[in-house]
C-alpha cells in the first residue's frame, strides 16, 4: 500500500536518493529542505519533476518546522511516515571544536529531530498509527577518532529514539533507526571542521592525522564500490513497506567492515534491553500496538 511520507534533508545524499526511490515505488512524498526557493531550488525542481511535493523546512527553527509539517500534511492529505534525515557531519580534533560548534551540530542533528517529532507525534497519536524513522550512523554505536562531535549527536539520537520507541508503542507509533556507515555522498564534502585550532601546535605531528585519515578513507571508499549509498535508500524503502510490528528497531547499512559487528552489538543490546524491561514488568512497551 502506498504511504504518505515526509522526509527532512532531501536536498542531497541519502535524502535525495530516498525520495526518488520511494517515488519509484509509488509512495507519495513531501521532500523538505532548507531554502527550497533559494540555493536548493534546482534540486527542489528535480525532485518535483520526479513527483515529489516540496516544502521548505529548516529543522533549527520552531516556526519553520511547525508550518512546514502542517503544509506537508495538507499537501498529502495525511501522513503515515516521518523520516528524520536532516543532518551534518564533522571531522577534526575534538578539542578544537568550540561550544558554539557543539551547539550548532546538536541543533541540527538532535534538536531538529525533536522539533520534527513534536510537530508530527500529536497527529500520529490521534490516529493511533505512524512510523518514525531516524538516520543515525554506525558511529552512533561506536567511537572512531576525529568524529567526536558528530558521534556525540548520534549517540544522543539513538537514546532519543530508544525512549520514543517505548513511550509511543502503546499509541501505535513505531520507531526505527537506520545506521549507515561512511558513503561517498555530498555529506562527506560538507563536513564541518573545528573553529579553534589554536592548540594545534601542541599536538605536533599528530595534528596532521585527521586530514590524513580523511584522505585515506575517501580513497578507501573509491576502491570499494559495494559501499553504494543507494543501499541506504533501499533500506528506508524496505522498512516502510515491512508490516507494522515486524520492523527491526535498528538496521546497520555498511559493507566495508562495520555493519556485521554493529549488528552483533545491536542484537546483544536488544537482549539486555528486553531483560531489563522484563525485570521491571515493562516488556510490553517493546511491542507496538497494531
Amino acid at each position: 500500500m502506498a504511504k504518505k511520507i515526509l522526509i527532512t534533508g532531501a536536498s542531497g545524499g541519502f535524502g535525495k536518493l530516498t525520495v526518488l526511490t520511494l517515488l519509484q515505488r509509488g509512495h507519495q512524498v513531501v521532500a523538505s529542505m532548507r531554502e527550497a526557493e533559494g540555493r536548493n531550488k534546482s534540486i527542489a525542481s528535480e525532485l518535483s519533476d520526479a513527483g515529489a511535493k516540496i516544502v521548505s523546512i529548516d529543522v533549527t527553527k520552531d516556526e519553520s518546522v511547525t508550518n512546514g509539517v502542517k503544509e506537508a500534511i495538507e499537501q498529502l492529505n495525511g501522513l503515515d511516515v516521518l523520516i528524520n534525515n536532516a543532518g551534518i557531519g564533522v571531522h577534526g580534533m575534538q578539542e578544537f571544536f568550540t561550544v558554539a560548534d557543539y551547539q550548532k551540530l546538536f541543533d541540527i542533528n538532535l534538536f531538529g529531530v525533536q522539533r520534527m517529532n513534536r510537530a508530527v507525534i500529536p497527529y500520529f497519536r490521534e490516529k493511533q498509527d505512524g512510523l518514525i524513522l531516524y538516520t543515525s550512523s554506525c558511529l552512533g554505536r561506536v567511537a572512531l577518532p576525529f568524529y567526536g562531535l558528530y558521534q556525540s549527536t548520534k549517540w544522543a539520537l539513538e537514546a532519543m529514539a530508544e525512549n520514543y520507541r517505548l513511550e509511543l508503542s502503546g499509541f501505535g507509533i513505531e520507531n526505527c533507526i537506520v545506521e549507515p556507515g561512511g558513503y561517498p555522498t555530498a555529506f562527506t564534502e560538507n563536513l564541518v571542521h573545528p573553529s579553534d585550532k589554536s592548540q594545534e601546535p601542541l599536538y605536533g605531528e599528530f595534528a596532521k592525522a585527521p586530514e590524513q585519515s580523511l584522505q585515506g578513507f575517501m580513497s578507501f571508499l573509491e576502491a570499494n564500490p559495494q559501499q553504494n549509498p543507494q543501499k541506504v535508500a533501499d533500506v528506508f524503502e524496505e522498512l516502510i513497506e515491512t508490516p507494522k510490528g515486524e520492523r527491526p528497531f535498528r538496521t546497520p547499512v555498511d559493507f566495508i567492515g562495520m555493519g556485521d559487528l554493529i549488528q552483533k552489538y545491536n542484537e546483544h543490546l536488544e537482549q539486555i534491553t528486553t531483560g531489563l524491561l522484563t525485570n521491571f514488568g515493562s516488556q510490553g512497551l517493546l511491542k507496538v500496538k497494531k
